[in-house]
C-alpha cells in the first residue's frame, strides 16, 4: 500500500452502480450464464496485462458460484477509467482475480459488495491493497487499519474463536460445578 490509488468515494460509487449483469449467475461448464473467463480476459486485455492462459480461464468456468460472482463485481470495479489509465497492474489483477478473493466466498454474498456500504468499502480496499495501493489521501497505516476494521474474514475468525472460548468456559464451569457437588456430597456423608 505504498502508492496513492484512486479516491475511495469514486470506487464506492462505482460499486453501488454495478449493473445487475455482474451479479447474474455465472456460466459453469457448458451451462448458460455470464462467461466469467471472458470478462476476466477482456479486463486483463484492457489493463494491458497478459492474456488469460487456458489453465487460468478454466478456473473461472467451475467452482463456487458466489466466488465467480465476486470476481465479476471486482472486474466491474477494476474496469474504472482510473485503473485503465494506470497501466502495469495486469499481473497483479490476474493474481487477485485468480485466487485473491477466495476467502470472501464463504463469508460474504456477492450482492453485499454492491448493496452494503461497509462491504463495498471492504472490497474496494482489498482490491487496492492487492495492487499495492491505498485510497488517495490516506496514509499506509490509516489504510491498513481501516481495512482491518472492515475485514469480514477476520471478523468471522474472531467470532469463531470467541464461540470456542465460550464453549470451553462452559465446560470448565460445568466440571467445577460437578466437582463441587461431589465434594459437598462427600462431606455430607462424613458428618
Amino acid at each position: 500500500m505504498s502508492a496513492d490509488g484512486p479516491p475511495l468515494p469514486l470506487l464506492l460509487r462505482r460499486l453501488a452502480e454495478c449493473p445487475p449483469d455482474f451479479l447474474a449467475p455465472p456460466r459453469l461448464g457448458d451451462g448458460g450464464g455470464v462467461h466469467v473467463a471472458a470478462v476476466v480476459a477482456d479486463l486483463l486485455c484492457d489493463l494491458g496485462g497478459p492474456p488469460l492462459a487456458a489453465a487460468a480461464a478454466a478456473g473461472f468456468e467451475r467452482g463456487e458460484p458466489n466466488r465467480l460472482r465476486i470476481v465479476l463485481v471486482a472486474c466491474w470495479l477494476l474496469h474504472d477509467e482510473w485503473f485503465l489509465r494506470r497501466g502495469g497492474i495486469g499481473g497483479a489483477v490476474a493474481d487477485l482475480l485468480g485466487r485473491g478473493l477466495d476467502e470472501l466466498t464463504a463469508v460474504v454474498a456477492a450482492e453485499r459488495f454492491v448493496t452494503d456500504p461497509d462491504r463495498r468499502e471492504e472490497l474496494a480496499r482489498r482490491v487496492l491493497a492487492a495492487l499495492g495501493l491505498r485510497p488517495a489521501g490516506e496514509g499506509e497505516e490509516q489504510a491498513r487499519d481501516r481495512l482491518t476494521s472492515l475485514d469480514s474474514v477476520e471478523l468471522r475468525r474472531v467470532i469463531a474463536a470467541s464461540q470456542e472460548a465460550e464453549r470451553r468456559a462452559r465446560e470448565v464451569r460445568e466440571a467445577m460445578r460437578k466437582k463441587a457437588a461431589a465434594e459437598a456430597a462427600a462431606s455430607y456423608g462424613r458428618e
